[in-house]
């Protein structure tokens, strides 16, 4: 359960967190069934959205049975599964090269390419997790 004391007071901002993390949801849930999509970003995206939006929804992503496994152990200072972070590192690269090939303008590249070697640095500076999930 999240503590009340997480959740933003500004209505407007709890319903935009709440709505990023109900499209966090959605990109996930297609994760699983899209190649090219990565599960694990955001799910954990959609958990710490709910955890500042909706207690409800908070309660129901870390007790579901498929993400809430690897969300506790995420939270725990577990980290994720040696899988899930070589998925997520190899799926965000394959993006932004494609993205790279598809933009013109070199400023956003660079910005591209900073961005995913930053992500990639941490995700795999993460714990690994020893479980094996579903």
């Amino acid at each position: 359960m999240t503590p009340k004391k997480l959740l933003v007071a500004n209505p407007l901002l709890r319903y935009t967190l709440f709505a990023i993390g109900c499209l966090s949801l959605a990109l996930g849930v297609l994760g699983i069934f899209l190649p090219i999509l990565p599960t694990t970003p955001f799910i954990l995206l959609a958990a710490a959205c709910f955890a500042r939006s909706s207690e409800s929804f908070y309660r129901w992503i870390t007790s579901h049975p498929r993400f809430g496994p690897m969300i506790a152990d995420y939270l725990a200072g577990k980290g994720l599964p040696l899988k899930a972070k070589r998925m997520a590192i190899t799926l965000l690269w394959i993006s932004i090269i494609a993205g790279c090939l598809w933009v013109d303008f070199i400023w956003a590249k660079v910005a591209m390419l900073c961005t995913a070697t930053v992500v990639s640095l941490y995700i795999w500076r993460l714990p690994t997790a020893r479980t094996h999930y579903r």
